[in-house]
Protein backbone atom coordinates (compact mmCIF):
# COMPACT_ATOMS: atom_id res chain seq x y z
CA UNK A 1 0.00 0.00 0.00
CA UNK A 2 1.42 3.35 -1.03
CA UNK A 3 1.34 6.15 1.49
CA UNK A 4 1.62 9.77 0.47
CA UNK A 5 3.63 12.46 2.15
CA UNK A 6 2.73 16.07 2.80
CA UNK A 7 3.91 16.92 -0.70
CA UNK A 8 1.49 14.49 -2.32
CA UNK A 9 4.30 12.19 -3.44
CA UNK A 10 4.86 8.59 -2.45
CA UNK A 11 8.00 7.81 -0.44
CA UNK A 12 9.65 6.23 -3.51
CA UNK A 13 8.86 9.21 -5.70
CA UNK A 14 10.13 11.56 -3.01
CA UNK A 15 13.35 9.55 -2.73
CA UNK A 16 13.84 9.70 -6.51
CA UNK A 17 13.23 13.44 -6.46
CA UNK A 18 15.83 13.91 -3.75
CA UNK A 19 18.35 11.80 -5.64
CA UNK A 20 17.83 13.87 -8.78
CA UNK A 21 18.29 17.05 -6.77
CA UNK A 22 21.48 15.63 -5.24
CA UNK A 23 22.87 14.71 -8.65
CA UNK A 24 22.04 18.18 -9.99
CA UNK A 25 23.72 19.78 -6.97
CA UNK A 26 26.77 17.57 -7.41
CA UNK A 27 27.05 18.51 -11.10
CA UNK A 28 26.80 22.22 -10.33
CA UNK A 29 29.63 21.93 -7.82
CA UNK A 30 31.70 19.72 -10.13
CA UNK A 31 31.42 22.23 -12.98
CA UNK A 32 33.11 24.78 -10.74
CA UNK A 33 36.23 22.58 -10.81
CA UNK A 34 37.83 23.58 -14.10
CA UNK A 35 40.55 20.93 -13.95
CA UNK A 36 37.89 18.29 -13.38
CA UNK A 37 36.04 19.43 -16.49
CA UNK A 38 39.23 19.17 -18.55
CA UNK A 39 39.78 15.66 -17.25
CA UNK A 40 36.17 14.66 -17.91
CA UNK A 41 36.36 15.99 -21.47
CA UNK A 42 39.55 14.05 -22.14
CA UNK A 43 38.01 10.87 -20.72
CA UNK A 44 34.84 11.30 -22.77
CA UNK A 45 36.87 11.67 -25.96
CA UNK A 46 39.02 8.68 -25.04
CA UNK A 47 35.98 6.54 -24.25
CA UNK A 48 34.33 7.42 -27.55
CA UNK A 49 37.57 6.67 -29.41
CA UNK A 50 37.87 3.28 -27.72
CA UNK A 51 34.20 2.45 -28.21
CA UNK A 52 34.19 3.24 -31.92
CA UNK A 53 37.74 2.04 -32.63
CA UNK A 54 36.53 -0.69 -35.04
CA UNK A 55 34.91 1.99 -37.18
CA UNK A 56 38.06 4.14 -37.25
CA UNK A 57 40.83 1.60 -37.76
CA UNK A 58 39.20 -1.79 -38.35
CA UNK A 59 39.65 -5.00 -36.39
CA UNK A 60 42.55 -6.17 -38.62
CA UNK A 61 44.84 -3.34 -37.51
CA UNK A 62 46.92 -5.75 -35.39
CA UNK A 63 47.44 -8.24 -38.21
CA UNK A 64 51.13 -8.88 -38.89
CA UNK A 65 50.65 -10.63 -42.24
CA UNK A 66 48.53 -7.85 -43.76
CA UNK A 67 50.58 -4.89 -42.51
CA UNK A 68 50.07 -1.94 -44.88
CA UNK A 69 53.54 -0.37 -44.55
CA UNK A 70 57.22 -1.17 -44.24
CA UNK A 71 58.83 -1.83 -40.86
CA UNK A 72 59.83 1.20 -38.78
CA UNK A 73 58.68 3.91 -41.18
CA UNK A 74 58.86 7.41 -39.74
CA UNK A 75 55.67 9.53 -39.54
CA UNK A 76 54.29 10.57 -42.91
CA UNK A 77 51.05 11.62 -44.55
CA UNK A 78 50.10 7.98 -45.04
CA UNK A 79 51.09 6.95 -41.51
CA UNK A 80 50.81 9.99 -39.18
CA UNK A 81 52.52 8.14 -36.30
CA UNK A 82 54.75 5.92 -38.41
CA UNK A 83 54.82 2.12 -38.40
CA UNK A 84 56.04 -0.53 -35.99
CA UNK A 85 58.56 -3.33 -36.50
CA UNK A 86 56.02 -5.28 -38.61
CA UNK A 87 54.87 -2.36 -40.73
CA UNK A 88 51.57 -1.85 -38.90
CA UNK A 89 50.08 1.62 -38.60
CA UNK A 90 50.97 2.92 -35.13
CA UNK A 91 48.06 5.37 -35.06
CA UNK A 92 45.65 2.50 -35.52
CA UNK A 93 47.46 0.42 -32.91
CA UNK A 94 47.30 3.23 -30.34
CA UNK A 95 43.58 3.72 -30.98
CA UNK A 96 42.91 -0.02 -30.78
CA UNK A 97 45.09 -0.39 -27.70
CA UNK A 98 42.94 2.12 -25.83
CA UNK A 99 40.18 -0.52 -25.65
CA UNK A 100 42.31 -2.97 -23.68
CA UNK A 101 44.10 -0.43 -21.50
CA UNK A 102 40.92 1.37 -20.45
CA UNK A 103 38.97 -1.85 -19.94
CA UNK A 104 41.67 -3.46 -17.80
CA UNK A 105 42.13 -0.27 -15.80
CA UNK A 106 38.41 0.06 -15.10
CA UNK A 107 37.88 -3.59 -14.17
CA UNK A 108 40.96 -3.69 -11.95
CA UNK A 109 39.88 -0.50 -10.17
CA UNK A 110 36.36 -1.85 -9.63
CA UNK A 111 37.77 -5.10 -8.19
CA UNK A 112 40.17 -3.20 -5.96
CA UNK A 113 37.49 -0.84 -4.63
CA UNK A 114 35.02 -3.69 -4.13
CA UNK A 115 37.50 -5.63 -1.99
CA UNK A 116 38.53 -2.53 -0.05
CA UNK A 117 34.92 -1.46 0.55
CA UNK A 118 33.87 -4.92 1.74
CA UNK A 119 36.75 -5.20 4.17
CA UNK A 120 36.47 -1.58 5.32
CA UNK A 121 32.74 -1.67 6.01
CA UNK A 122 32.77 -5.05 7.76
CA UNK A 123 35.85 -4.22 9.83
CA UNK A 124 34.33 -0.91 10.90
CA UNK A 125 31.00 -2.50 11.76
CA UNK A 126 31.95 -5.71 13.56
CA UNK A 127 35.11 -4.44 15.32
CA UNK A 128 36.68 -6.87 17.84
CA UNK A 129 38.93 -9.71 16.71
CA UNK A 130 37.59 -9.61 13.15
CA UNK A 131 38.58 -5.97 12.68
CA UNK A 132 41.99 -6.66 14.24
CA UNK A 133 42.72 -9.54 11.85
CA UNK A 134 41.48 -7.64 8.79
CA UNK A 135 43.49 -4.53 9.62
CA UNK A 136 46.66 -6.55 10.21
CA UNK A 137 46.21 -8.16 6.78
CA UNK A 138 45.61 -4.69 5.34
CA UNK A 139 48.77 -3.38 6.99
CA UNK A 140 50.75 -6.27 5.50
CA UNK A 141 49.54 -5.41 2.01
CA UNK A 142 50.25 -1.73 2.63
CA UNK A 143 53.91 -2.25 3.52
CA UNK A 144 54.53 -4.65 0.64
CA UNK A 145 55.39 -3.03 -2.73
CA UNK A 146 52.24 -3.22 -4.82
CA UNK A 147 54.05 -3.66 -8.11
CA UNK A 148 56.16 -6.51 -6.75
CA UNK A 149 53.06 -8.35 -5.55
CA UNK A 150 51.33 -7.79 -8.89
CA UNK A 151 54.37 -9.07 -10.79
CA UNK A 152 54.50 -12.16 -8.56
CA UNK A 153 50.83 -12.93 -9.19
CA UNK A 154 51.10 -12.28 -12.92
CA UNK A 155 54.13 -14.57 -13.07
CA UNK A 156 52.54 -17.62 -11.42
CA UNK A 157 49.20 -17.25 -13.25
CA UNK A 158 48.51 -17.65 -16.96
CA UNK A 159 49.19 -14.62 -19.14
CA UNK A 160 45.76 -13.17 -19.88
CA UNK A 161 43.71 -10.04 -19.31
CA UNK A 162 41.93 -11.75 -16.43
CA UNK A 163 45.26 -12.37 -14.74
CA UNK A 164 46.24 -8.73 -15.18
CA UNK A 165 42.94 -7.53 -13.69
CA UNK A 166 43.21 -9.90 -10.73
CA UNK A 167 46.89 -9.11 -10.12
CA UNK A 168 46.19 -5.38 -9.96
CA UNK A 169 42.86 -5.61 -8.13
CA UNK A 170 43.99 -7.84 -5.25
CA UNK A 171 47.10 -5.78 -4.54
CA UNK A 172 45.73 -2.21 -4.56
CA UNK A 173 42.75 -2.41 -2.19
CA UNK A 174 44.36 -1.62 1.24
CA UNK A 175 44.16 2.17 0.93
CA UNK A 176 40.44 1.97 0.15
CA UNK A 177 39.89 -0.40 3.07
CA UNK A 178 41.57 2.00 5.49
CA UNK A 179 39.59 5.01 4.28
CA UNK A 180 36.25 3.19 4.22
CA UNK A 181 36.79 1.72 7.70
CA UNK A 182 37.52 5.18 9.14
CA UNK A 183 34.35 6.56 7.55
CA UNK A 184 32.34 3.55 8.71
CA UNK A 185 33.46 4.11 12.30
CA UNK A 186 32.31 7.73 12.03
CA UNK A 187 28.92 6.75 10.57
CA UNK A 188 28.37 4.07 13.23
CA UNK A 189 28.43 6.74 15.96
CA UNK A 190 25.48 8.66 14.52
CA UNK A 191 22.15 8.56 16.39
CA UNK A 192 20.10 6.98 13.60
CA UNK A 193 22.34 3.90 13.71
CA UNK A 194 21.46 3.45 17.38
CA UNK A 195 17.78 3.88 16.56
CA UNK A 196 18.00 1.31 13.78
CA UNK A 197 19.63 -1.18 16.15
CA UNK A 198 17.00 -0.50 18.81
CA UNK A 199 14.24 -1.19 16.28
CA UNK A 200 15.74 -4.62 15.54
CA UNK A 201 17.88 -3.84 12.48
CA UNK A 202 20.36 -6.66 11.82
CA UNK A 203 23.97 -6.39 10.73
CA UNK A 204 23.15 -6.66 7.02
CA UNK A 205 20.41 -4.03 7.31
CA UNK A 206 22.69 -1.60 9.13
CA UNK A 207 25.59 -2.03 6.70
CA UNK A 208 23.58 -2.03 3.48
CA UNK A 209 20.90 0.55 4.29
CA UNK A 210 22.74 3.01 6.54
CA UNK A 211 26.51 2.61 6.39
CA UNK A 212 27.12 1.84 2.72
CA UNK A 213 25.10 4.79 1.30
CA UNK A 214 27.08 7.13 3.54
CA UNK A 215 30.48 5.82 2.48
CA UNK A 216 29.64 5.64 -1.24
CA UNK A 217 30.76 9.24 -1.97
CA UNK A 218 34.17 8.35 -0.56
CA UNK A 219 34.19 5.11 -2.57
CA UNK A 220 33.32 7.02 -5.76
CA UNK A 221 36.15 9.48 -5.26
CA UNK A 222 38.57 6.66 -4.45
CA UNK A 223 37.54 4.72 -7.57
CA UNK A 224 38.35 7.57 -9.94
CA UNK A 225 41.76 7.95 -8.31
CA UNK A 226 42.57 4.23 -8.42
CA UNK A 227 41.70 3.87 -12.11
CA UNK A 228 44.71 5.97 -13.11
CA UNK A 229 46.99 3.82 -10.96
CA UNK A 230 45.45 0.66 -12.42
CA UNK A 231 46.07 1.84 -15.99
CA UNK A 232 49.70 2.61 -15.14
CA UNK A 233 50.05 -0.80 -13.47
CA UNK A 234 48.60 -2.55 -16.53
CA UNK A 235 51.03 -0.70 -18.78
CA UNK A 236 53.91 -1.66 -16.48
CA UNK A 237 52.98 -5.35 -16.45
CA UNK A 238 52.58 -5.36 -20.22
CA UNK A 239 55.90 -3.54 -20.64
CA UNK A 240 57.57 -6.22 -18.51
CA UNK A 241 56.14 -8.91 -20.77
CA UNK A 242 53.57 -10.15 -18.22
CA UNK A 243 50.47 -9.09 -20.11
CA UNK A 244 48.44 -10.98 -22.69
CA UNK A 245 50.66 -11.24 -25.80
CA UNK A 246 47.64 -11.80 -28.07
CA UNK A 247 46.09 -8.37 -27.52
CA UNK A 248 47.22 -4.84 -28.30
CA UNK A 249 47.61 -2.45 -25.38
CA UNK A 250 49.61 0.70 -24.76
CA UNK A 251 51.98 -1.10 -22.41
CA UNK A 252 52.33 -3.90 -24.94
CA UNK A 253 53.32 -1.38 -27.63
CA UNK A 254 56.05 -0.04 -25.36
CA UNK A 255 57.25 -3.60 -24.80
CA UNK A 256 57.32 -4.21 -28.57
CA UNK A 257 59.25 -0.97 -29.07
CA UNK A 258 61.84 -2.02 -26.50
CA UNK A 259 62.26 -5.44 -28.08
CA UNK A 260 62.60 -3.85 -31.53
CA UNK A 261 65.43 -1.61 -30.29
CA UNK A 262 63.51 1.61 -30.85
CA UNK A 263 65.26 3.26 -27.90
CA UNK A 264 68.80 2.72 -29.17
CA UNK A 265 67.82 3.34 -32.79
CA UNK A 266 66.13 6.66 -31.98
CA UNK A 267 62.77 5.61 -33.42
CA UNK A 268 60.87 7.97 -31.13
CA UNK A 269 57.54 7.56 -32.94
CA UNK A 270 57.36 3.98 -31.67
CA UNK A 271 57.69 5.07 -28.03
CA UNK A 272 56.13 8.50 -27.67
CA UNK A 273 52.48 7.94 -28.82
CA UNK A 274 51.60 5.08 -26.42
CA UNK A 275 53.53 6.78 -23.64
CA UNK A 276 51.64 10.04 -24.13
CA UNK A 277 48.32 8.15 -24.29
CA UNK A 278 49.02 6.48 -20.94
CA UNK A 279 50.06 9.78 -19.36
CA UNK A 280 47.03 11.70 -20.68
CA UNK A 281 44.47 9.12 -19.54
CA UNK A 282 46.11 8.71 -16.13
CA UNK A 283 46.19 12.49 -15.69
CA UNK A 284 42.56 12.82 -16.80
CA UNK A 285 41.37 10.26 -14.26
CA UNK A 286 43.46 11.94 -11.57
CA UNK A 287 41.94 15.35 -12.35
CA UNK A 288 38.44 13.88 -12.24
CA UNK A 289 39.22 12.08 -9.01
CA UNK A 290 40.53 15.21 -7.34
CA UNK A 291 37.50 17.19 -8.52
CA UNK A 292 35.08 14.55 -7.20
CA UNK A 293 37.01 14.42 -3.94
CA UNK A 294 36.89 18.19 -3.51
CA UNK A 295 33.11 18.16 -4.05
CA UNK A 296 32.31 15.17 -1.83
CA UNK A 297 34.93 15.25 0.89
CA UNK A 298 33.83 18.42 2.73
CA UNK A 299 30.50 16.81 3.62
CA UNK A 300 30.80 13.21 2.40
CA UNK A 301 27.08 13.27 1.86
CA UNK A 302 26.19 15.33 -1.18
CA UNK A 303 24.53 12.29 -2.72
CA UNK A 304 22.27 11.58 0.25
Amino acid sequence: MTTSTGTGLSPRALARQRRRASVARFWRQYRAERAGLYGLTALALGALLALFAPLFVGSDVSSVTDAPGHPMQSPSAEFPLGTDQFGRDLLGLVVWGSRVSLLVGLLAAVLSVAIGTLIGVTAGHFKGWYATVMMRITDWFLVMPTLVLAIALATVMSRSLTTTVVAIGVTTWPTTARLVRAQTLAVETRPYIERAKALGGGHWHIMSRHVLPNVMPLVLAQTTLIISSAILAEATLAFLGLGDPTVVSWGGLLQDAREAGAVSAGDWWYLVPPGIAIAVVALAFTLCGRAVESVLNPRLGVSR
